[in-house]
């Protein structure tokens, strides 16, 4: 009785990033990698439901350059994870082809009982792999969730809709569950549980045995531009009514939106 969690390393939010020569990319040297904050609570999540599941194995899997994201696998092992999958891949890949190779992967492994991912990644806010990887699976998918519950046969998850409504989706079977911040609240790795995920097995994958070929990307980024500088805040003086007189003046003529 497998259970999936799909991960993704991202640079930290900390870190200041620089574009590469040509603008193609981010320039990922110096960069701090940490594992995706949304796919956190779905590590936890899945913890969760393997410890009321007898006989369960968890399972988690990351697509990626192997030189840098087994760092992220170890988070996940330390946290609880029992087995990692690791598909070597460059840094270039399009969500598409993720999508695709996490699908592969998990159908090679086993059937699963149960898939979480993040929402979405912090890098590209694309949000979209979840719901391709549950259609190249064949199974049902939610986004977004907020809560979660799991019998044998089917998952009932909660989920917030624009309004401040929620709403209530039961998905039969095997499912893709996409985690949101709210779920639970995920653990930290003890040292000596960090310890222990050094000696959990990664098993790595080569990205062409699972029938992924990178150069048919339905998505390639061409040109990155970093935002422009703001400008210095300015401070206005003296009584209020003069200070709205100057605010309203600068609205006006400088930054021209009224």
């Amino acid at each position: 009785m497998n259970i999936y969690v799909c991960i993704k390393q991202v640079p930290d939010t900390e870190t200041k990033i620089k574009l590469n020569a040509d603008q193609s990319n981010i320039d990922t040297a110096g960069i701090k990698w940490v594992m995706n904050p949304y796919d956190e609570f779905a590590v936890e999540e899945a913890i969760q439901l393997k410890s009321k599941t007898e006989g369960a194995t968890l399972k988690v899997v990351t697509v990626g350059p192997k030189s840098r994201v087994t760092d992220a696998l170890r988070t996940a092992l330390a946290m609880g994870a029992d087995e990692a999958l690791l598909i070597d891949a460059p840094e270039s890949i399009d969500t598409f082809n993720t999508a695709k190779a996490l699908a592969a992967a998990i159908k090679q492994e086993g059937e699963p009982f149960q898939v979480f991912t993040g929402k979405q990644a912090i890098d590209d806010n694309a949000a979209s792999v979840s719901q391709m990887l549950a259609e190249f699976l064949d199974i049902p998918h939610a986004t977004v969730i907020s809560k979660f519950e799991k019998s044998s046969d089917s998952a009932v998850v909660e989920r917030e809709v624009e309004g401040g409504r929620k709403e209530v989706i039961v998905l039969k079977g095997p499912s893709v569950v996409a985690a949101n911040k709210g779920l639970n609240k995920p653990r930290y790795a003890s040292l000596p549980n960090i310890m222990k995920a050094k000696k959990k097995p990664v098993k790595e994958i080569d990205l062409a045995s699972l029938g992924v070929n990178v150069d048919q990307a339905k998505l390639k980024f061409t040109h990155f531009e970093l935002p422009a500088e703001k400008p210095p805040v300015k401070m206005l003086e003296g009584e209020a009514d003069q200070q709205a007189k100057e605010l309203v003046r600068l609205l006006r003529e400088e930054a021209k939106v009224i």
